[in-house]
């Protein structure tokens, strides 16, 4: 089980590139986007340097990425995507202390951009600062500015479940059910969070709610699959497995499925 993978980070690398390229980033974030001749040289020069740095951290060349954005950060050290997009780099480059000082920056310089508090509580709960992140996911999802605030509370239950709060983290998958119920990741870390403690009944019940509802995931039926053979229904078993082979032919979910029946079969006791 890597649940660490649905952690959801709203400003991906490839989103701050394309609004950024497009001249379209916030411009509450601190480094405001002076229109024409209000826009100094230096605030200029940091606006290029942050472009080309965001698109060489996309394209994963991250020693040209390091020299862009570390020029921007010298011209424009008020802009807080500047050091948003750094802590990202810093991330991929294995230096937790700079992630962390430029995650801090950004927010001080925009307080009440929730995009950037949701990045950092990935981070801090990646680094096992669980009650940090979890703060910050919350902020993040109660702000009225954030889009997406399921998302946040999505994430603090992926969150919690890697600290082993079991009753946190379905508290907090289920909050993300009541603002959206069609979020497949969350249902599936959901379910599957109640299939690890063995609350079978409770797991069959997200599972079937969602599935009876909307478009399947590999995800969700092979933990269908899962959860019906637990409790010996071999019917809903057998039909979620024939779903699974019919919708996702080729998936990693049918391989995995396949390769523990064949282990059965080579031990049956």
């Amino acid at each position: 089980m890597k649940i660490s993978r649905s952690f959801v980070s709203v400003a991906s690398v490839a989103a701050l590139a394309v609004s950024l390229l497009c001249g379209c980033a916030n411009g509450d974030r601190g480094g405001a986007q002076l229109a024409g001749d209000k826009q100094t040289n230096a605030e200029k020069a940091g606006e290029l340097n942050k472009q080309l740095g965001t698109e060489y951290l996309r394209k994963g060349n991250l020693a040209l990425a390091k020299e862009k954005l570390e020029r921007a950060e010298k011209y424009n050290p008020r802009d807080a995507e500047i050091h948003s997009v750094l802590a990202v780099l810093y991330e991929r480059l294995g230096i937790p202390k700079e992630v962390d000082e430029h995650y801090k920056a950004a927010i001080r310089l925009a307080p009440k951009d929730p995009q950037i508090s949701n990045n950092y509580a990935v981070f801090l709960c990646r680094n096992g600062r669980t009650d940090e992140g979890t703060k910050r996911f919350i902020e993040a999802a109660q702000n009225p500015l954030y889009r997406t605030p399921e998302v946040a509370y999505s994430n603090a239950g992926v969150c919690l479940r890697r600290a082993k709060r079991y009753n946190d983290a379905a508290t907090s998958f289920a909050r993300a059910l009541q603002i959206r119920p069609n979020s497949a990741e969350t249902v599936f870390q959901y379910a599957d969070l109640e299939l690890e403690r063995g609350d079978l009944a409770k797991s069959r019940d997200i599972v079937d709610k969602y599935l009876g509802t909307y478009d399947a995931t590999p995800d969700l039926l092979l933990t269908a699959v899962r959860v019906t053979t637990a409790q010996g229904d071999r019917v809903a078993q057998d039909k979620y497995t024939r779903r699974l082979r019919v919708e996702f032919p080729n998936s990693q979910q049918l391989r995995t499925l396949n390769e523990s029946a064949g282990a059965t079969k080579r031990n049956p006791g």
